[in-house]
């Protein structure tokens, strides 16, 4: 059956995490220096340590949202008594800097803006409503993705749980073997929604990644332009 829409990660698949988050830790770091590390990279690369420990830590069910911010503090500053109201305040001017600086995909406005007369667009991501709401809205993403706005915060599970898959197809008011779902990580976001039922989607941005198959049920995108004629086949 026709596909009637479509479910957005969003780091990594519309907005260039990678890259928001290096430039806002170095401006963060430029703006309230720190000792202990030996060049900016040194920062950055403990930074991003830190984070996937303390993140995994939260998909897990060990930390709420903002706990796993607390840790990721402490950890970077090397502050374990650092109290929770200043170590939010903390990340909160991190965060601002990070979204002031962030950037979207080159492909993901055209390719939203092709999708948004003819698909219902959503957003099944794991990761804090608020945050990645304001994320999407200061790179000019977030009015084409009303469709649907679900967030492992919030829905009370992670990717890859079918449950928060069918949360968004919920939402699109679409059944999910009609609704596609397109992201960048192989086991959480192409196989979990395969599993889920959805048509799954996984876009391999970089070039010199290997052309090994991937599992039954899943289409590789190199680019998200490519992914209206995907759809349509």
């Amino acid at each position: 059956m026709a596909i009637r829409g479509v479910l957005f990660d969003v780091d990594g698949t519309l907005f260039d995490y990678a890259a928001s988050e290096e430039a806002g830790l170095l401006a963060h770091l430029a703006a309230e220096p720190l000792d202990g590390f030996r060049s900016p990279a040194d920062a950055l690369a403990r930074w991003r340590e830190v984070t996937a420990e303390e993140y995994g830590r939260f998909l897990a069910g060990e930390l709420s949202f903002h706990e796993q911010q607390q840790v990721r503090v402490r950890r970077f500053l090397g502050r374990p008594g650092l109290s929770g109201r200043d170590a939010l305040a903390w990340y909160g001017r991190y965060a601002m800097r990070r979204d002031l600086l962030g950037v979207a995909f080159d492909d993901a406005a055209p390719v939203l803006r092709r999708l948004a007369p003819h698909y219902r667009l959503g957003v099944v991501s794991n990761a804090g409503a608020e945050a990645q709401r304001h994320k999407l809205s200061c790179v000019g993403l977030l009015s084409y993705l009303g469709g649907a706005f679900v967030c492992c915060d919030v829905h009370g599970a992670a990717k890859p749980a079918a449950s928060i898959f069918h949360a968004g197809c919920a939402e699109l008011d679409v059944p999910p073997h009609q609704v596609a779902y397109v992201g960048d990580d192989y086991a959480v976001d192409a196989l979990g929604a395969r599993d889920a039922g959805l048509r799954a989607y996984w876009v391999r941005r970089d070039p010199g990644a290997p052309d090994s198959p991937p599992a039954d049920g899943i289409r590789v995108l190199r680019t998200l332009h490519d992914l209206p004629a995907a759809l349509r086949t």
